[in-house]
Order: structure tokens, then sequence, then C-alpha cells
């Protein structure tokens, strides 16, 4: 584009800004015209037992090895098993939410592609940009754990091979190894999805045997005394370490990004998502028993609190075995989040909101070489500089954002339908939607800032009501042909509520951190995004009328 072309595209701003904000993609354009933008096809090749590895790869060895030690030490003591069941039922019904889309839209997108379709093109972008900072900081936080389990194994202390600087609090300990284990994986992870999914398979089944040793283990040295003080922060203290812990569950949505390359989404996804949480959940809440019978809350390492707890028992040996078994599960989650961190730049790239040349995929391997490379360049930036807490919060506030809005586009989809929804269905749709995530905020404000109950009394029965009218006096518009969220609108109302309540519970930096960032990928949007993105709709609905003409 010339300087002069994109100084007329700046003098038509407004306009074309209320064109996007109010465009809706469709499922049948993401699934066909966008997806072409590519090149190449991705390779059809993953069944659900493959999801299901996915998902378990994804997912566990994460949060449970990286936080549970700090939120049990610091936040929760013993009812950190409490803040992993809270944090785990929110979990499962944004899965449900992302199982019926990925199986109706399987496309590599993910949540943006979900979000293009159903809240328009603004929304999507919004998301897009934290989407991204989650993926990054997703990765980062799990690279620079992996460096403090390594140095557990090696007999050091967990921050030994960092190194320590001048730099500002919590950017001062330099982090090379995390930099390089996220190229190793790079390099697996752009070869083909098909060996990737092969790796992590073997990788997770080991993965899976080892917690299960330390389950066991574990148990054989617990003490029932140290569960005698199980709220020592009180409720406050459940729901914030539950608000940090949902990073434990973070990953499951790069599995929906696979839903391109599944031979048959409508069987595969919902066994492979729904089936991996649940073994998910069972297996943190057992972890999280474990580590708190053993040893007291008082005394456990926040940094490799399984490894140093069997040192602490007297069972040294075991150390090793779980150093490995959290090094080993934490390259799974690595690799696993590549994969999808790449599929959703690709798809982003494809709307051409960013450079096309990221959405491009290679003919040979069949995979997005060029957004995988340049998620984990990101990645590894901030894995060298930034500490962990910073990390962990930053993440789940981006994370709960993102699912919030995945269950309120699910509602949209279930109950509106462009040329077929009335008039006044629709405006009783925004007005109970507006009711809905309003009580769901004030409870979470009112959370935040007081320590009584009596705003309970009328925010949680307003959301009680906006659900009932939702289902009461707006019928819904489509049946999922496939496979479908139950119990609508109650299961995504439940999941917008509780995402938005841990929200809540999140420390104020954080959201600083957050808005600045939101401002930053706004002001690119505007400049740049906008742009692109118009004229890229503008050419395909020229294009596609022209196609509509000539067979007319």
């Amino acid at each position: 584009m010339s300087w002069e072309n994109y100084s007329n595209a700046m003098g038509q701003l407004r306009s074309r800004f209320l064109d996007r904000v109010f465009a809706r993609s469709s499922a049948e354009v993401e699934m066909t015209e966008v997806r072409a933008r590519s090149g190449h096809d991705m390779k059809k090749n993953l069944n659900w037992w493959d999801l299901i590895w996915f998902g378990i790869g994804a997912v566990m060895g994460a949060g449970i090895f990286v936080l549970t030690g700090f939120e049990a030490r610091y936040e929760a003591g013993p009812a950190v098993l409490l803040s992993y069941v809270i944090s785990g039922i929110s979990a499962m019904l944004s899965v449900f939410c992302y199982t019926e889309f990925a199986v109706e839209i399987p496309i590599a997108g993910g949540s943006f592609a979900y979000l293009r379709v159903e809240l328009g093109d603004f929304v999507a972008f919004i998301a897009a940009g934290n989407i991204l900072l989650d993926n990054l900081i997703g990765g980062a936080a799990v690279a620079r754990s992996w460096t403090s389990y390594f140095a557990t194994l090696c007999n050091r202390q967990s921050n030994a091979f960092r190194i320590h600087t001048n730099l500002a609090e919590n950017y001062n300990e330099l982090d090379p190894i995390a930099v390089a284990i996220l190229f190793i994986t790079c390099s697996v992870a752009i070869r083909s999805t098909k060996v990737t999914s092969r790796i992590n398979t073997v990788s997770s089944v080991i993965h899976v045997a080892v917690l299960l040793f330390i389950i066991i283990a574990g148990l054989t040295h617990a003490k029932t005394s140290n569960y005698s003080d199980f709220m020592p922060y009180g409720v406050k203290g459940i729901f914030t370490s539950a608000a940090v812990l949902f990073f434990a569950y973070a990953g499951f949505d790069a599995v929906a990004t696979m839903a391109e390359e599944t031979k048959n989404p409508g069987k595969d996804i919902p066994i492979g998502l729904v089936g991996s949480m649940v073994i998910i959940i069972i297996v943190y809440c057992l972890m999280a028993l474990t580590l708190c019978l053993m040893q007291s809350y008082k005394t456990i390492d926040p940094d490799a609190a399984f490894s140093v707890v069997f040192e602490k028992v007297g069972m040294d040996w075991a150390k090793y075995i779980v150093s490995l078994g959290a090094l080993e599960g934490m390259t799974t989650v690595l690799m696993v989040g590549i994969v999808g961190q790449a599929r959703y730049l690709t798809h982003i790239a494809r709307t051409h909101m960013i450079p096309p040349w990221f959405a491009l995929v290679n003919e040979k391997t069949g995979t997005p070489i060029n957004a995988t490379v340049i998620m984990v360049t990101g990645t590894s930036v901030i894995a060298f500089f930034t500490s962990l807490d910073v990390l962990s919060n930053l993440l789940s506030i981006s994370t709960l954002f993102i699912f919030c809005l995945v269950a309120i586009a699910l509602l949209v989809r279930r109950y509106y339908v462009s040329g077929e929804t009335s008039t006044k269905n629709q405006q009783r749709l925004i007005i109970f939607l507006a009711i809905i995530i309003g009580s769901s905020v004030a409870t979470a404000v009112y959370w935040a800032v007081s320590d009584g109950w009596i705003g309970y009394l009328i925010t949680v029965p307003i959301l009680f009501l906006g659900t009932l009218g939702l289902k009461l006096f707006v019928p819904q518009a489509r049946t999922p042909k496939l496979w479908g969220v139950p119990l609508v609108p109650w299961t995504p109302v439940l999941s917008i509520a509780i995402n938005v309540f841990l929200l809540g519970s999140i420390d104020k930096a954080s959201f600083i951190r957050f808005a600045v960032w939101t401002a930053i990928i706004l002001v690119y949007y505007i400049f740049v995004g906008l742009h692109a993105s118009y004229d890229t709709a503008k050419t395909a609905d020229t294009e596609r009328m022209g196609l509509i003409d000539n067979i007319g």
C-alpha cells in the first residue's frame, strides 16, 4: 500500500471502523475462503486418541509443577485442593463451549475464528491480541519453570542457572536455558503434526506414570496433621489462588486449534477435549492433596515443590524421578503449546489483520513454519527476562477474559442467526446478555472490594433471573448438528459468571498490564489491522459477487 492510499484509508477511518465493528464472518467463509489463503491445506491426520494425549500434553505438567507450591504456601494453604476444584469446574465449562465451536467450525483459528463469526471482526481482533499474549506468556512461564526443575535435578538451587543482573525487579534474572528449550521444541513442532503427536503421546504416557508415582509414593508419607489448619488464608485465599491456578488448566484451547487437522471432528473433538480435561482435573486434585498431606504448607518450596518435598521426607532418590517427570511434562506442554500458538497466528494472518506471510503453510510438512518460528522467538524474549509471578497473574487474566468471550459467543450462536432472528428476539437477547454480564461483573467487583455478603443477595438473583429470562423468552435460533453444549443457557452463563468472578480475584497490577497491552493492540488495529482486514474483506466480497454474476 502506498502512502497516498494509506492516507486515503485513514481519511475513511470512521466509516471503516464502523463497518468492521459490526462485520461478522460466517463458518463457511472461514472454512473455505479464509483457509485457502494459506496456500496449502494442513494434513488431516489426527483422531480422538491423538487429541486426548494432546490435551494431556498441552495442559498437564505446567501449572501443577509451576504454581501449586507457591499457591499452597502463600495464598490458600491445604485448601489449594478446593482452588483446583473451582478452577477445574470453570475450565470444564469452557471446554464444553470450545468443543461445540470446534465441531461446528473445525478451523485452525480456534477462539479467534469463533469470535469473528459470532461477535464480529473488532471483538475477534482484541481477543486475538490477548490470545497471542496468553500464548507468549504461557510458554515463557513453562520455559522458566523448566530451568528451575533442571537446576533441582542437578542438586542446585532453583534459580542457580539464571544470570543475575541489576535490571528492574522481576526482570533481573536472565534465563538462557529457557530460550534453548523453546527452540529445541520448536524444531520438533515444525516437522509434522503427526510426528509431534507421536512424540507427545509417548512423552505423556511416561509423564502420567510419573504423576501416579508421585501420588502413590507421596500418600505413603501422608500426615493428616498437615491438614489440621485447612483454610489458613480463608475463603478469599481459595478464590485468589483459583484465579491464578486457572493457568494450570490453560492449554486445552490449543487442542481446539487442531480441529482443521482432525479426521472426524464430530466424534474426535468431544472425546479428545472433554476426556482429557476429566483426567486432568482428577490428577490435579490428587496431586494437590498429596503435596499438602506430605508437608506443612508453611514449609513447602514455592519453586520446585514436588521434588523438594520427597527430599524432606527422606526419599532423596525420588526427587530425581519427580524432576525428570516435571521436565518431561513441561517439555510436552511447550511442544503442544507451540503447535497451537502457530495455528492461532496462522488464522489471524489469513484475515490480513497481521501480515499474510504468517499464514503460509509449508507444502512439504503441512505446518505453518513462519508462524511457529515467530511465536517461539517472541516467547523466548519474554522467558529470558520475566519472572514467574508476573507471568502467571497476567496469563490468568488473559485466559479468563478470552473464555468469557467464547461463552458469550456461544449464547449468541445459539440464539441469533442473521436474517432469521426477529428484531424483537434480538433486542431481548441483548437485554438478557447485558443483565447476565452486568450481574457477573457486579458480583466480582463486590467480591474484590468487600468482605460482606449482602451484595450477593442482589447480584446473584439478578444473574439467575437474567438466565431464566433468556431461557423462557428468547427461542433458540440454531441447533448444533453434531455435538452441543448441554443445558444451554445455564452452562455458558455459569462459565461466564465463574470466569468473571475469578477475574475479580486477580491483583490490580495485572489489570494495569492487561489494559496497557489491550491499548497497544487497539492502536495497532486502528492504524494497521483495520485497514488491511477491511481491504481484504471488500476484495473478497467483490470476487464473490463477480463469481455469482458469472454463474448467473
